[in-house]
């Protein structure tokens, strides 16, 4: 009797591991910047790069190395997604409309922009729970630190890495990671 009972533990735990796989990007749906829905299962086989954003942060000249980064590799099979978020400082407090006329006028921002959402506290965002949280993306917690923390995930929908404000999108290792050397 002792021995089903282990028997039948083992099974039940096994099955509950298997069935609580992580999540992927593909998981996700979100608003563009222009209030149309967006399902990220329609990025299948592309390298992404997503990027909490901010118009009045010292970082916000990123924009202008997110947009050549793009340029380059957009027909490689590489996307960017940006997502306002006013999490910090209030750096980024106009409304979808004002975010997007700031980026195409000053930065020439052609990549996917996304409506502003939070990134961090209690209003974040799903796909920023998944991309912050190890238990939901399995690879690392990645808590969004400031504006322009970029999360990089491969082909299959992956989190594969998390690179900090203060690193360019231009950085060497994102530009090996993109042409996969």
């Amino acid at each position: 009797m002792k021995t089903n009972l282990l028997i039948f533990s083992i099974i039940l735990f096994s099955m509950s591991a298997f069935s609580q796989q992580t999540k992927t990007l593909y998981d996700f749906k979100a608003k563009t910047i222009d209030g149309k829905d967006f399902d990220f299962n329609t990025l299948k086989g592309k390298k992404v790069m997503i990027v909490n954003t901010a118009s009045k942060c010292g970082y916000t000249p990123q924009y202008k190395q997110l947009e050549e980064l793009y340029q380059k590799y957009n027909s490689k099979n590489f996307i960017i997604i940006g997502f306002p978020a006013n999490n910090f400082l209030s750096q980024e407090p106009g409304s979808d409309d004002e975010i997007k006329d700031f980026c195409i006028k000053n930065y020439g921002v052609t990549f996917q922009m996304m409506g502003k959402i939070s990134v961090k506290g209690k209003e974040m965002h799903s796909i920023y729970q998944w991309l912050t949280k190890k238990e939901q993306n399995g690879v690392k917690d990645a808590p969004v630190k400031w504006n322009f923390q970029k999360f990089l995930i491969d082909e299959n929908g992956k989190f594969v890495e998390v690179y900090y404000s203060a690193e360019s999108p231009l950085l060497d290792k994102i530009v090996n990671w993109i042409e996969g050397k």
